[in-house]
């Protein structure tokens, strides 16, 4: 399945300072980056409230509170669906501080990659394990930027001027450190979490074309390049990935907007949704409203 998509190496663009970085994204606040990709850093997430859903390896994979998961380096991912009270928080670690650590026999499996077949290491933690690794992270995160800041530009992006800057570099690293030997010895002593749902290869496939599309693609050209119906298609789709086929779609539109909108090809905010596939503002709109909390002239002269 994973034929069908085309991988995107993602620059973090983490300052040389930095040994990494982390925050705290929130579906009220994080605007949607959907696109499949990888990166050379070991990333980590900790679900604090609701549920995440992420496709690796052609598999969706749901997380809910108190789930530990890791996304090994060159391992390809993409966030696809999360519920509407979705909180959890990302940390990156660079590859030189995991060498640091993973030289050490107890913290080697730092090094390796997640078990065939599943493509995500996870594991849920009890709640005390949980209310440490909260603390924690909260703790590291005091001199980062504002939330908002961090949330709007979360995934740093090639289109995203935005650099990650911390008060404390020091702090931050040794934090980190600290942090990552910490999850990984909840991780060794944890309870395997997580449903996992092998994606049907038309709902793969889907998800590949809406990614790459410019959004010319309606439902009945999709459905014919995957190999179904496009009411069986919608169904699958929306069963498998936890989202509607036109949810999902939208999402890859505004996606795609901001990246445009962010180029500096000094587009106005229409052109840039027009040339993201919407096929009117008023549809934008409508869109970014609901999934930013705001309109686009409001949201975007935000500094």
């Amino acid at each position: 399945m994973l034929s069908f998509f085309a991988f995107v190496r993602e620059n973090l663009k983490i300052g040389p300072r930095y040994h990494g970085l982390i925050y705290l994204a929130e579906s009220r606040r994080n605007l949607p980056t959907i696109r499949s990709h990888h990166h050379a850093e070991l990333e980590l997430n900790l679900v604090v409230r609701g549920t995440i859903s992420y496709v690796v390896a052609g598999r969706r994979h749901t997380f809910e509170r108190g789930t530990l998961l890791w996304l090994f380096p060159g391992v390809e991912h993409q966030l696809v669906a999360r519920s509407g009270d979705a909180e959890f928080f990302v940390a990156v670690f660079k590859r030189g501080l995991v060498g640091r650590v993973s030289g050490r026999p107890a913290y080697a499996g730092l090094k390796g990659r997640p078990p065939a077949g599943d493509g995500v290491l996870h594991t849920w933690v009890g709640p005390e394990s949980f209310e440490l690794l909260r603390q924690t992270m909260r703790s590291i995160m005091d001199g980062a930027p504002d939330a908002d800041v961090l949330n709007r530009e979360a995934g740093f992006g090639a289109g995203s001027n935005f650099r990650f800057e911390h008060a404390d570099p020091a702090g931050l690293n040794a934090g980190l450190q600290h942090l990552l030997l910490l999850c990984w010895r909840c991780q060794r002593g944890g309870q395997a979490s997580g449903r996992a749902v092998a994606l049907h290869p038309a709902v793969a496939k889907a998800l590949a074309l809406l990614s790459e599309s410019t959004g010319g693609l309606d439902l009945g050209r999709l459905a014919v390049r995957c190999g179904a119906s496009a009411t069986h298609l919608s169904r699958m789709f929306a069963r498998q990935v936890g989202v509607p086929l036109s949810g999902y779609r939208n999402a890859v539109r505004l996606e795609r907007f901001f990246r445009t909108y962010r180029e500096g090809a000094q587009r106005t905010i229409a052109e840039a949704a027009y040339a993201a596939g919407f096929g009117s503002y008023a549809q934008f709109h409508r869109v970014f409203t609901q999934s930013c909390g705001g309109g686009p002239r409001q949201r975007l002269a935000d500094p």
